[in-house]
C-alpha cells in the first residue's frame, strides 16, 4: 500500500509520543518547547493530540482549558506537509475539542514573522485582539506576539 493510500488520523498524544513531538518540534522552531514542557502539558491534563499517517508524524496540537476559555499553546506540522491542509485540521480539532469541554471561546499568540500561521488563523475566523511586546525570543532579541482569539460557540 502507498502511503498517500494511507488514512490521517488524530489520536491523543501519549508519553510514547514525546521524542518524536519534541524532535518535530525542534525542526520547526528556532526557541522550541522541550520534551518536558510537552511532557508536563500531558501531565497537566492538556488537550494534546498527535497527526499521524501510518506511523509517521505530520504534526501535534496542545491546549490549555482553563474554565469556559481555551488557549492554544503550540501547533505544528512537519515541514514537508505544510500547505496540504494538516494544520487545518489539527486547528479544527482543537476548537472542537475546546467546544466539547465547555469552552466559548479559544485564544492563541503567534509571531508576526509566521506569516502562514498568522493567514490559518484569519481563514478560520480568528480575530487580532493584542499585542504583547518582546514576548518570543529570536535570533536578534525579542520579537512580539500577535494575540487572537475566537468565539466558538
Amino acid at each position: 500500500m502507498s502511503v498517500l493510500a494511507l488514512a490521517v488520523e488524530s489520536f491523543p498524544m501519549n508519553e510514547r509520543d514525546l521524542d518524536a513531538v519534541a524532535a518535530l518540534e525542534a525542526s520547526l522552531q528556532a526557541f522550541p518547547w522541550s520534551r518536558g514542557n510537552f511532557a508536563d502539558s500531558l501531565a497537566g491534563g492538556h488537550s494534546v493530540w498527535v497527526l499521524r499517517r501510518g506511523g509517521e508524524l505530520l504534526g501535534f496540537s496542545v491546549v490549555m482549558q482553563v474554565i469556559d476559555e481555551a488557549h492554544l499553546l503550540n501547533i505544528g506540522v512537519a515541514a514537508r506537509h505544510q500547505g496540504c491542509g494538516h494544520g487545518a485540521r489539527l486547528l479544527s480539532q482543537a476548537m472542537e475539542c475546546a467546544k466539547l469541554v465547555g469552552a466559548t471561546k479559544l485564544f492563541l499568540e503567534v509571531r508576526p514573522s509566521n506569516e502562514r500561521a498568522v493567514e490559518l488563523y484569519r481563514h478560520f475566523g480568528f480575530r487580532q485582539i493584542g499585542r504583547r511586546k518582546a514576548y518570543y525570543p529570536a535570533t536578534d532579541g525579542r520579537e512580539d506576539a500577535l494575540v487572537f482569539d475566537k468565539e466558538l460557540a
